[in-house]
């Protein structure tokens, strides 16, 4: 506890080291990792970008290649419940002692000058995954790509491009916020390596995706071109060059997570110059994945303990892509299904509840402690009434846990909206 209260005061001096906590420029994370001796070039790396599916992507990954011996350094935003998450050296959670040391060392050289939180984060990863030694480091952008802090290395062992759509639209300029200007964000400056892209949404974004890339001379394997999946009553039927297999469902819940999975096989599949992996390598990467709040199942703590007969989901989405896996999850569901909702303003609300419609019975809307930029609960309220969903506010996740145990003692519940709600409610519970 003494190091957590050390390292959050460490973390206040870093926030004032920019006037914003995003400014999208390379300049600044180039000069500090100069500064350091460039560790992100001693770095054997897999980006990751993309709008949905860069955590578990990242994690299934992580866990294969963990399952074949392989060390692996992992660095993914935001953090749920601490900042140590964060930072994964050599398949562990950097201790407080250890990060409190690398947060000081960079400071000091880094001299008070100009930069913003998530870079300097970033430069402090570098230094700590030059020092690990591991076999491999997988690297998760932050906010699109072109100039998001992890985008300063000069090399890579291949980039993954995720499921792409709608969101952080208020960093683009009012007339570009489109599904053409975040594609060219997240895909115009990928290295010359190789290129995974996950499935999408529609056709028409996979279409875009593959004319963005047209000029990158990178070997490049596109979902349903070079591999696929087909679900199962045993799980799914994964294909691609080198063959075919049978595989269970990975131990994360939802279809989406097949998908994702696929894209994880791909990739690893794709740099076997590196990586000797087996098929059982894979089957038991996929049982053992863990991926906080993504589709999570609350089974103990204080707020399980207010409804012993209800199932309790916790899931980060918070985007309208992100509603829509969540929503056709519930379809899964035999009990009615309530959500307790939280987010950010600049969320696209009514887009993200429209995907509920029809599918859950109620919504419970929060605020999220020690947010000042989250929509307010009866704001957010409001716009569920509009869109034709029963709601109320309700002040805590526990008033609403509370309510909803009343309404339905059997149903299930899913408490979504931000990962930074999330957070809030697993130090809660």
């Amino acid at each position: 506890m003494k190091n957590q209260a050390k390292i959050k005061n460490l973390l206040k001096k870093l926030l004032q080291l920019h006037d914003r906590e995003i400014d999208l420029s390379l300049d600044r994370i180039r000069q500090l990792t100069n500064k350091l001796g460039n560790p992100q070039d001693k770095l054997k790396i897999i980006s990751i970008s993309g709008t949905n599916g860069k955590g578990s992507i990242a994690q299934i990954i992580r866990s294969i290649l963990e399952n074949a011996n392989y060390k692996c350094d992992l660095y993914s935003s935001p953090s749920v419940k601490k900042i140590n998450e964060r930072f994964i050296f050599s398949g562990k959670e950097i201790t407080d002692e250890k990060l409190c040391e690398l947060i000081e060392e960079v400071e000091s050289i880094n001299n008070g000058n100009p930069i913003t939180y998530f870079e300097i984060l970033t430069a402090i990863f570098f230094l700590g995954a030059s020092r690990s030694k591991s076999d491999v480091t997988i690297l998760e952008s932050g906010l699109f790509h072109r100039y998001d802090a992890c985008s300063c290395i000069k090399q890579n062992l291949a980039s993954v491009i995720t499921a792409i759509g709608m969101d952080h639209l208020d960093w683009l300029p009012k007339n570009e916020r489109t599904m053409d200007r975040i594609i060219f964000e997240k895909t115009s400056k990928l290295l010359n390596s190789k290129i995974i892209v996950s499935e999408q949404s529609d056709n028409s974004i996979m279409g875009k995706i593959k004319k963005s890339l047209e000029n990158n001379s990178s070997q490049k394997y596109f979902y349903d071109d070079f591999f696929s999946y087909k679900i199962n009553d045993e799980g799914f039927l994964y294909k691609d060059k080198f063959g075919s297999f049978q595989l269970s469902r990975p131990s994360l819940l939802g279809d989406h997570q097949i998908s994702n999975a696929a894209t994880a096989i791909a990739t690893i599949r794709n740099l076997e110059d590196y990586y000797k992996i087996k098929k059982e390598n894979i089957v038991n990467g996929l049982k053992n994945t863990k991926n906080i709040g993504r589709l999570e199942q609350l089974k103990e703590g204080k707020l399980k303990a207010l409804a012993p007969n209800n199932v309790i989901y916790l899931d980060c989405c918070h985007n309208e892509l992100g509603a829509e896996v969540c929503a056709k999850f519930t379809e899964t569901l035999d009990s009615p299904v309530h959500l307790v909702l939280a987010m950010m303003k600049n969320k696209e609300h009514k887009n993200f509840i429209s995907k509920f419609k029809n599918k859950i019975h109620s919504v419970q809307a929060c605020d999220i402690p020690n947010q000042l930029n989250c929509i307010k609960k009866e704001k957010l309220n409001q716009i569920v009434l509009e869109a034709g969903i029963k709601s109320e506010c309700s002040d805590s996740a526990e008033e609403a846990i509370k309510k909803l145990v009343k309404e339905d003692p059997n149903g299930v519940f899913i408490i979504c909206g931000s990962i930074y709600f999330l957070g809030e409610v697993l130090n809660t519970n």
